[in-house]
């Protein structure tokens, strides 16, 4: 493959086109339909048309937990927790923000963020690389729920809101363990999910837990030298049989959001036939990449620089990619969680 180099995939973006609040109706947004030849301006509502009876439609059920915390250390410091991932009915991985880094043993005791009184303790048993290992003083999910606040990311400027715990989450949201939003999810609604269902579209889930890897930066300027975060999925045995009976009929699949897509690509052998269960993923797609399983994608604007920019310009090429995202900074779209979508359609090879 080719060197590929971070400046590559690099684009202008007014600050004014970060989208800091969702619009009152999900499926509302814009959405840019993305070919090798063809961008075209609709709305949301109007995916339905670009799916085509038979096809197969794959959306992450993965729910987003609310992950960050703030409190104190014993000692009386200021800390910040943001959990990583759920590793046991009591314990998790964390990133950690304090004055100095806790050593194990450490207690950490965070708030209710609402004011009311009480607090949960949890310590610090270890490191794990960046991440330090928390064991909670009960059930970590029952925890992040009453003294948690919504991780929203990190260029949204506003405090976690009431309205972010329903709207910074998919309305079909089921297994929790994510720290950000699968985001292309959030346009659907139920009933735009049912009038596609009637159209004769298959719409099935799979689950991968978006961790707070997602939001951090590519570090170096040559690409094969980059190490993707680590993120678990699931791949349910009667979807994977489904997805599987897809591609020998010729029909099309379409992932909603890149964690959709990575999930399908990673369960995948090398022969194209998906295998169900659970594991990790550190799946890394940039222009070269030869999909397997995906043939088209419903997806938000990505960052600059971003493994997902990257990951998108897989589907119809760099350049094509730049065209579209310079198309739609002119014609002021919203970018990022909270803004407008693209259906981008797999060229046959993009470069």
């Amino acid at each position: 493959m080719q060197e590929q180099h971070l400046s590559d995939f690099d684009f202008e973006l007014p600050p004014e086109l970060i989208a800091q609040y969702p619009l009152a109706d999900r499926s509302a947004s814009r959405l840019l339909h993305i070919t090798r030849d063809v961008l075209e301006d609709k709305t949301f509502r109007d995916v339905e048309t670009f799916l085509r009876p038979g096809d197969l439609l794959i959306a992450n059920n993965t729910r987003v937990i609310k992950a960050r915390l703030l409190g104190r250390k014993e000692t009386g410091g200021a800390v910040e927790a943001l959990i990583e991932r759920v590793t046991g009915e009591d314990t998790a991985i964390s990133m950690i923000r304090a004055s100095k880094s806790p050593k194990p043993g450490t207690k950490l005791y965070f708030a209710h963020q609402d004011g009311t009184e009480g607090e949960i303790e949890v310590e610090v048993t270890g490191r794990e690389g960046e991440f330090f290992a928390l064991r909670f003083s009960e059930p970590v999910l029952t925890a992040l729920e009453e003294f948690g606040r919504v991780p929203l990311p990190p260029y949204i400027a506003h405090a976690p809101e009431k309205s972010d715990e329903s709207r910074y989450q998919t309305v079909y949201a089921a297994h929790p363990g994510a720290v950000a939003a699968p985001t292309a999810g959030l346009h659907f609604t139920e009933d735009l999910l049912a009038r596609i269902r009637a159209k004769g579209v298959d719409v099935e889930y799979v689950t991968l837990h978006v961790g707070a890897g997602t939001f951090q930066p590519v570090r170096v300027e040559n690409l094969s030298e980059h190490h993707m975060h680590s993120e678990w999925f699931h791949m349910p045995e009667d979807v994977a049989a489904k997805i599987n009976a897809a591609k020998a009929e010729g029909r099309r699949v379409v992932a909603v959001g890149t964690t959709s897509l990575r999930t399908l690509e990673s369960a995948a052998d090398r022969v194209g036939h998906v295998e169900a269960g659970s594991r990790d993923t550190r799946l890394f797609i940039m222009p070269g990449y030869e999909f397997r399983i995906v043939d088209a994608l419903i997806t938000n604007f990505h960052l600059p620089k971003s493994t997902l920019v990257m990951l998108v310009s897989a589907l119809v090429g760099r350049e094509r990619i730049l065209e579209a995202y310079a198309h739609a900074v002119r014609e002021k779209y919203r970018f990022f969680s909270y803004g407008d979508a693209c259906f981008i359609e797999r060229a046959p090879t993009a470069r």
